[in-house]
């Protein structure tokens, strides 16, 4: 399928799905039939693939991170414990952003009872 279609099948922009073959992500493959473009063709496995990334930005992967597991992931290279592990260390980091979000509303809290009660410089 070309990218218009990998695009539609995912629900991901040509532009992002460009963006993630730049970065390694996925790989397009040339119909070396075809010598009159120079399109890229994608498989089913792509689209697997984009399912993953997808999945794994909505839980708080980076692109870097998603980058550095998706061979392995994806092809079983780790095992279960390391994916666990993996997974651990991000409940771990989201507890650390939850608790910088809750120390910043409550410093957003303090500020605007200072300028309630006229308080603020």
């Amino acid at each position: 399928m070309l990218i218009s279609e990998l695009s539609k099948r995912t629900g991901i922009s040509a532009h992002t799905i460009r963006f993630y073959e730049k970065s390694g992500l996925i790989k397009g493959k040339r119909d070396e039939k075809i010598k009159s473009n120079k399109y890229f063709h994608y498989d089913q496995e792509t689209v697997e693939k984009l399912e993953l990334v997808k999945d794994a930005k909505s839980i708080g992967f980076t692109i870097s991170e998603i980058s550095q597991l998706m061979d392995a992931w994806y092809n079983n290279k780790i095992t279960v414990t390391k994916k666990l592990a993996i997974l651990d260390e991000k409940l771990l980091s989201i507890d650390d952003k939850i608790k910088q979000l809750k120390g910043m509303k409550k410093m957003i809290v303090q500020f605007k009872k200072d300028v309630i009660e006229d308080e603020c410089w």
